[in-house]
């Protein structure tokens, strides 16, 4: 595959992440010019600065890792993400209240959707595949097109399951092609991240980006 590297997003979500391996993270994607790096939300203004004139997107979460937090608690950790200076924000879905049958989810989104395009930012939203059925998934995906947002992406990574390529064509056939889709979750090598990009993935979340960067199998 040509230029897996503008697929990747190099990420660190590790509780243990201190600012010197913010700081490697983003040598290694200006150096192999990655698309971007996702931080913790604590991180990303040292990381917006390290970055500087970098054509290298800034991508941190919202509602992480669980994402049953309040809805005003995750508007206000977007704000605050945007003020320090985020790109993009990956929201945890709000899983418990959509098993529980409720519309909040989609309300939910809709809300996150506005608040980032009207700072001019991109939203995904992160599904956990890993806790849905085949229905489920493709009624998320339904919710989420509806809702406005950019992406809906597979898994956080603290999940049993992270991505796998019948998810992806089950989320490419339900989106419309104006909704990308993150792959994320276990993406160890090169050619787990190229069949997940052949069957509909457009971004790659990874904390290995560097090796599937380098052809690793």
């Amino acid at each position: 595959m040509q230029n897996i590297n503008r697929f990747i997003e190099h990420t660190n979500l590790k509780p243990t992440l201190t600012g010197r391996d913010v700081d490697q993270l983003i040598r290694e994607a200006k150096q192999h010019q990655l698309l971007g790096i996702c931080v913790p939300p604590f991180w990303v203004k040292r990381a917006k600065r390290e970055i500087g004139d970098a054509e290298t997107q800034l991508v941190t979460v919202i509602g992480f890792p669980l994402g049953y937090n309040m809805t005003e608690t995750k508007i206000e950790e977007m704000k605050l993400a945007i003020r320090d200076g985020a790109d993009e924000l990956d929201l945890v879905i709000n899983s418990s209240a959509f098993k529980e049958g409720m519309n909040w989810p989609k309300i939910e989104i809709a809300k996150c959707s506005k608040l980032a395009h009207d700072e001019y930012k991109i939203l995904k939203v992160i599904i956990e595949t890993a806790y849905l059925n085949d229905d489920e998934i493709k009624g998320l995906c339904r919710i989420c097109a509806d809702a406005g947002v950019d992406y809906v992406k597979t898994s956080t990574g603290f999940a049993p399951e992270g991505a796998k390529v019948e998810h992806i064509q089950l989320m490419r056939s339900e989106l419309p092609s104006n909704v990308g889709i993150k792959a994320s979750g276990g993406i160890k090598t090169f050619d787990q991240a190229v069949a997940l990009i052949n069957d509909g993935a457009d971004r790659i979340g990874t904390s290995t980006g560097i090796d599937i960067a380098n052809g690793s199998k």
